[in-house]
């Protein structure tokens, strides 16, 4: 596996969302972090993600951030070891996002 292939920048993901393309969002963070600041789609935390998977669809691209993006390759690597084959990881996380896409 390399990163890169499983990484999305956030220039990348800004694209997808402004041209609403059907992928699912997963927060990894706690929700104190969700609730200061997210881009939006699902927060599960990544301790609860062994227990959550059923609430994520085999079928749509999945795209995991966390705060600087260690514990999102790590829900990223989770994923494809429970044979998720749609997914990719928020390369330097919200940090990046926040730096880099001015609304």
């Amino acid at each position: 596996m390399t990163i890169n292939e499983y990484s999305i920048s956030p220039f990348e993901l800004n694209k997808l969302l402004q041209n609403k393309e059907k992928i699912q969002l997963i927060d990894v963070r706690t929700p104190e972090k969700h609730a200061i600041f997210n881009i939006g789609g699902k927060l599960i935390p990544f301790d609860e993600l062994p227990n959550r998977l059923d609430e994520l669809p085999q079928d749509q691209l999945i795209i995991t951030y966390c705060t600087s993006g260690g514990r999102s390759m790590m829900a990223l690597q989770f994923l494809l070891s429970k044979g998720f084959t749609l997914v990719k990881s928020l390369d330097g996380g919200v940090t990046a996002w926040q730096r880099e896409i001015k609304d």
